[in-house]
């Protein structure tokens, strides 16, 4: 029997993006991509859409799709990424359509499948979408039974009731609280102040207002595109402050002091005060997070696994495993008592209710011991992938290794992890130690190696 030829793959670590009218991101593969998840869903499907100027043109083609195989599809509107996915979990659906490039830049947008349990798609599930979108084996409805589009208003009172559920009301709003948000001109912006209100938490927001050119900062939460935000919590005497990334799976924090916490922190604090409710309790996270997330994980006598780097994974091996909860080291956390998915607006009740409980987001964040990360990437051909990690390991022999996902070195005094992209031509290169100069030192001596196997 002769093998079945690889299917050229769409769908990369968090949907299928490129930009908007170009590299194939336009009605027409919108319209196939829909008929593609209709023929393989079968039945009811949500779609929703973050605040991208696009939004409507490629949610519309998908909808075409989905209904031209028969699907009902259900539209919430623009709504965060973990809004719609709540929703499908609630909603007794096949699935569901998240038209989102995330925190990609404007001209940018994609298309991402939800499982009918609310979870980002499995690549299983994708890889069978593929397949279909590519023969083109379409299922075509009779004319009797094509689908239509209903309006769907409640998914998101239904979220925020949702987190409302899982987290200590009563403790917030008796703690008095202030914070200042940032939405990121994105989707959380009709869904985190809404939130705050109903929790009895005093707030000031910036950029709360979609627009999918995102005027006040690009949608991705790093240290520049955060300064308004930084310096609002310095000059304003809040508790904290926090920003969401274009779609709002994913939160960053500052905290009271005004300083930056890299995801990393937020991932620790929330982990030890997890664990701290129940001894014994599992934390799941990537190999490229921080020692600190172990280290606060081990202070409350939890428990941590690493997976390789995605949080599908990460959410799957919660499931499989018991993990109470995980996430990854850019902000996004998954808790397991609301859904297995990333979730920027459950990340900040949590923070509200541990803060209220506990006492300052910097005194949390200083009792947990720091370290410092260092990352950089080099051009590597696919060809030459595997070369530079067998050569890499060869000649890490006699040290500790984990080759979870790429290959991740153990020193006395700090990790290195070299990972080649499973999308682009490039190797990324992770270092930390608890001596900046030392993870200085590691990034820039293993970039130095990959761009020397590289060369031959």
């Amino acid at each position: 029997m002769v093998a079945d030829k690889a299917v050229p793959r769409l769908f990369g670590t968090n949907g299928v993006r490129g930009v908007v009218n170009s590299e194939g991101m336009d009605c027409q593969f919108a319209l196939r991509m829909g008929m593609a998840m209709g023929t393989y869903m079968k039945g009811s499907v949500m779609i929703g859409t973050d605040a991208r100027t696009s939004n409507e043109m490629l949610k519309s083609a998908c909808a075409s799709g989905l209904m031209a195989t028969g699907c009902t599809v259900l539209d919430c509107g623009i709504v965060p990424t973990p809004t719609l996915q709540y929703a499908v979990k609630k909603g007794n659906v096949a699935g569901g359509v998240v038209i989102t490039a995330s925190h990609n830049p404007p001209e940018f947008n994609g298309i991402k499948a939800i499982d009918p349990d609310g979870t980002e798609m499995s690549r299983a599930n994708e890889e069978a979408i593929e397949r279909i979108f590519h023969s083109g084996d379409f299922t075509r409805a009779e004319w009797t039974r094509i689908g239509r589009t209903i309006p769907q208003t409640t998914a998101i009172e239904r979220y925020i009731g949702g987190i409302m559920s899982v987290v200590d009301v009563a403790a917030i709003r008796r703690a008095n609280l202030r914070v200042a948000v940032d939405c990121s001109n994105g989707a959380s912006s009709l869904v985190t102040p809404k939130l705050l209100e109903r929790l009895g938490v005093r707030y000031v927001t910036l950029n709360a207002d979609p627009n999918g050119a995102f005027p006040g900062h690009n949608s991705e939460p790093t240290p520049e595109n955060v300064g308004d935000l930084v310096e609002l919590v310095k000059a304003g005497e809040f508790d904290f402050g926090f920003v969401h990334d274009g779609d709002a799976d994913r939160t960053i924090f500052v905290d009271d002091t005004g300083r930056y916490l890299y995801g990393d922190r937020s991932l620790a604090i929330c982990a030890h005060h997890i664990c701290k409710e129940k001894e014994g309790r599992l934390v799941v996270t990537t190999v490229g997070s921080s020692m600190a997330v172990e280290d606060a994980v081990r202070m409350a006598k939890g428990n941590v696994i690493y997976t390789a780097v995605g949080s599908p994974v990460v959410a799957r091996v919660m499931m499989q495993k018991g993990g109470i909860f995980g996430g990854e080291e850019n902000g996004g956390l998954i808790f397991a008592n609301f859904q297995y998915c990333r979730d920027g607006a459950m990340a900040a009740a949590k923070i509200l209710d541990i803060v209220a409980k506990k006492g300052k987001l910097s005194k949390l964040n200083d009792m947990i011991p720091q370290y410092h990360q260092r990352k950089k990437k080099t051009r590597c051909p696919d060809a030459k992938k595997q070369v530079v990690l067998s050569e890499l390991a060869i000649s890490a022999k006699g040290e500790r290794i984990d080759t979870t996902d790429g290959l991740k070195i153990f020193f006395k005094e700090g990790w290195v992890l070299l990972r080649p992209s499973g999308t682009e031509q490039i190797f990324r290169i992770y270092s930390e130690s608890k001596d900046p100069a030392r993870a200085d030192e590691l990034v820039e001596q293993y970039k130095k190696e990959v761009e020397k196997i590289v060369k031959g």
